[in-house]
């Protein structure tokens, strides 16, 4: 069921989104300053591209300085990012198929608006 909730997320959904993330990523880490922001947008815009059978968890040796590069994040590209899976995920809730991707598409928005400190984790 993961894979053709996933195929069908992909055609839908995740590959512009994934998108979004590399050009996000690519944006980003033209500047020395902002790579670990980069870095950070690759790696939620690959999981944005396969998300199901895959979860989102805290990472318990994240400190402040996550806290204070979740805020530059957030100004910098985090906010857009939010508002894609927003969109996404209310044209997804329009169908009774897409019902389960809109969810999937809601509970990106809090890692896309803060991904310093989360790890990604398959789910067994």
């Amino acid at each position: 069921m993961r894979t053709v909730l996933n195929i069908i997320w992909l055609v839908l959904s995740g590959f512009w989104m994934f998108l979004g993330y590399m050009v996000a990523g690519v944006v980003l880490c033209i500047l020395l300053i902002t790579i670990p922001w980069g870095i950070a947008s690759f790696r939620i815009g690959v999981y944005t591209l396969w998300p199901f059978g895959r979860t989102i968890v805290d990472k318990p040796t994240s400190g402040v300085f996550s806290f204070l590069g979740n805020v530059i994040w957030v100004i910098l590209a985090g906010w857009w990012l939010a508002l894609g899976h927003i969109v996404s995920g209310i044209a997804m809730c329009l169908t009774i198929i897409g019902i389960p991707m809109g969810i999937a598409s809601f509970k990106l928005v809090p890692v896309s608006l803060m991904p310093l400190g989360k790890d990604i984790v398959d789910v067994p």
